[in-house]
This record gives structure tokens, C-alpha cells and sequence, in this order.
């Protein structure tokens, strides 16, 4: 059985709003959106259900459910900013983006939505870029860009913005960190206005939401995520530019470092790269030989929400079945298939109590699908 998404069908308006009500409530990430939406079949079904699954699983107090009328007033306020809310097997999401694990439910966008289908190279570095770094950026985007792919970055002061900069006439995907009437830098204004005109802007989150420390990690992600490859201009140690990197690594898509001075400490990073095997980039031409024969390849993942039969074929999980499940998890992330090993369980059960502890805000998840207690409770 199919969610209400099955191939390349669109969302009827009110399936649109009810994803968006879902995707608002309270604990209610791209993961455990996914699980809802394959357990219940609708996410109407599943708001419907949040209550419950959040108490099953020890919530301390209610959980909060999105309204109908704060998701209406959000979809209201995108059209009139001229955007749009693209969800996940649409025509118009990123083809690569919708393969990633735990790809966003929906993305707001705006701008050319038909930039993101195009083949797409993720350029990222140092916000206090060298000079030399910035021509370089520009060197590689215009290229690319001409060569016919999309430019990918993070509308970071730097090296991010001399890759928008110089792709801006070939296709260029500016990714926010905030809700798409909050884009971050203020100094990057002029430059979001003019890539909203020339190219595509988009966000996972909702409007109004001002960028903090803890959502540009999750910005990084889809910018890997939208790419066959990842390039590194310049990146100190401990650079979020490292982190886009483990990231497009971690989804399997290839990694790309620019070489810098041993006495550059803004090349540090990029270095460190290079030493641990990801390919070295010294022209265009460098990342052009690689990724080429991964365009037309067969696309990883899978784009659809489907209901799995594990769910229906188990009773649902007792207490002891709960108990059993919390005693395994701790604050180290362990396998979901340990887990169900461990116990003993069905899957299905697994997956309920899993869910239930996600909802009461118990469980985190990490990537490579493991998961983990909440240290402080």
C-alpha cells in the first residue's frame, strides 16, 4: 500500500496543508515524518494519532500539534513572498535530494524550481576566504556552470558567495539555514535578490525562522544532499565546510578538495581532505571526469512513502515489549537491526516504540539510521 504520494503524483491542496501541519508538530523531523506517514497512510491519519503515540512513549506533557490555521497562515505567507512548497516525489523536487536518507518532507522554494533538476555540484568553503580562494571559487562555478551543471552553496559570506556569484548566469541553488523571508547573511542580501531572479532559493524551514547555530548543519545536508559532488575551496579545522563533507561522504557522493598552503591555517581543512583520500582539485576539468559517469547512472535510494507489511503483520507492543526496547537503548547509537536482534521483537514492534519515544522527544537519531536515548533523560 502507498502513501498519498506514490510516484510522480502531486499533493491536493488539502494533502499540502496537512503534510505541513504534520511536519510543524512538535518532534516531528524528516524521520519520523516518514514513519508516520508509511504507518498510518495519510498524515491526516497520523495527527490524528500523535497524541497517543507521544504518551505511549513517556511524554512529560502534551504534545503540541500544528493547527490547520498556523499551516494555512504559512502557505498564505509563501505565496505571497512568491514562493512554493515542493514535497518529496513531486516533479519539481531535487531528483538527487529526494534519494537522501531522510530527505525533507517538503521544501519551501523560490525562485527557478527548474534549476535543482538540472546535474548539481555543491561548492562550499571559508567565509574569510584568501583571495586566491575566491578566484578559484569563481574559476570552478563559472565552469561548471557552463559545462551545464547547477551550483549548489550556502549563501555564506566567502567562498559560498563567490560560487553564487559566479554561477549565478548558469544555474545557481542558494540553500538557507532560516525560513526563506530570513536569509543570513544580511551583507548577502543584494545577492539573494538577485539569485531569486536568476536562479532558486530553498529552505526545509518555516517562514519566519531566524538561522541558529544548530540549523546550519542541517542547511549543509541538503546542500550535499542535492549534489553528485562536493567541492572544498578552503576549510580550517573544525570548519562547518569539514562537516558538508562528512555529510555528502556519509550519502555516498563524491568529495572534492582545492589544495592549500601548509601555512594557510584557512587550508588546514582542505588539506586534512586531501590526506584521508578524497580527490584533489586543481581545475575544472578535475571534478568534470569524475562525475561524469554518474550522470544518467541509476539514482540510489528510493522517492516513495509506502506503508511497509511489517506493520501489519505484529501485534502491537505490550508494556513489557516497551520496557524491554528502553533497556536496550542508551545514550550510544545502536542499529535499529541490533536492536530487533537484541530483543528479539518483530520489527514492526521496534518501529512503534521507536516512534513513540521520537514523538515524546526520548529518541534521537543519527545518520546511518542507528539511533540513541536522549542523554538528559
Amino acid at each position: 500500500m502507498t502513501g498519498p504520494l506514490p510516484g510522480e503524483r502531486r499533493l491536493n491542496d488539502r494533502q499540502r496543508l496537512a503534510w505541513l501541519r504534520l511536519l510543524r508538530s512538535e518532534n516531528v523531523g524528516p524521520a519520523t515524518f516518514r514513519e508516520l506517514i508509511n504507518r498510518f497512510g495519510s498524515a491526516e491519519a497520523a495527527l490524528e494519532m500523535l497524541p497517543e503515540l507521544a504518551a505511549r512513549g513517556g511524554a512529560r506533557k502534551r504534545i503540541v500539534v500544528a493547527s490547520s490555521d498556523d499551516a494555512e497562515r504559512e502557505i498564505t505567507l509563501a505565496a505571497r513572498f512568491g514562493a512554493e512548497f515542493i514535497a518529496v516525489g513531486e516533479p519539481a523536487y531535487p531528483p538527487l535530494m529526494r534519494r537522501m536518507e531522510q530527505p525533507p518532507p517538503l521544501i519551501a522554494v523560490k525562485g527557478r524550481p527548474d534549476i535543482a533538476q538540472r546535474p548539481t555540484i555543491a561548492i562550499v568553503g571559508a567565509r574569510n576566504a584568501s583571495l586566491a580562494g575566491i578566484k578559484m571559487a569563481q574559476t570552478l562555478a563559472r565552469e561548471l556552470g557552463e559545462a551545464g551543471y547547477a551550483v549548489a552553496s550556502g549563501l555564506a559570506r566567502g567562498i559560498d558567495a563567490a560560487a553564487h556569484k559566479a554561477s549565478l548566469n548558469n544555474g545557481t541553488i542558494a540553500v538557507l539555514a532560516g525560513g526563506l523571508d530570513r536569509p543570513y547573511p544580511p551583507e548577502n542580501d543584494a545577492l539573494y535578490a538577485e539569485i531569486v531572479q536568476k536562479g532558486v532559493v530553498l529552505s526545509e524551514m518555516p517562514f519566519g525562522w531566524s538561522p541558529r547555530a544548530r540549523d546550519f548543519p542541517r542547511r549543509n545536508r541538503i546542500v550535499a544532499g542535492l549534489s553528485y559532488g562536493l567541492i572544498v575551496v578552503e576549510a580550517a579545522h573544525r570548519s562547518g565546510s569539514l562537516i558538508s563533507a562528512r555529510l555528502a561522504a556519509d550519502m555516498g557522493r563524491l568529495v572534492f578538495a582545492v589544495p592549500g598552503s601548509p601555512l594557510d591555517p584557512r587550508a588546514a581543512g582542505t588539506n586534512q581532505l586531501l590526506k584521508q583520500g578524497v580527490t584533489l582539485v586543481t581545475e575544472t576539468a578535475d571534478v568534470l571526469m569524475e562525475i561524469a559517469p554518474l550522470i544518467g547512472a541509476p539514482l540510489p535510494g528510493i522517492e516513495r512513502l509506502e506503508e511497509p507489511e511489517i506493520y501489519t503483520a505484529a501485534p502491537p507492543p505490550s508494556d513489557s515489549d516497551r520496557d524491554r526496547i528502553i533497556e536496550a537503548l542508551g545514550p550510544a547509537p545502536v542499529g535499529v537491526d541490533e536492536l530487533i536482534r537484541h530483543t528479539g521483537l518483530h520489527p514492526a514492534q521496534v518501529f512503534t516504540v521507536l516512534l513513540e519515544l521520537d514523538l515524546a522527544g526520548r529518541l534521537e537519531r543519527h545518520s546511518g539510521g542507528t539511533v540513541s536515548l536522549v542523554a538528559d533523560l
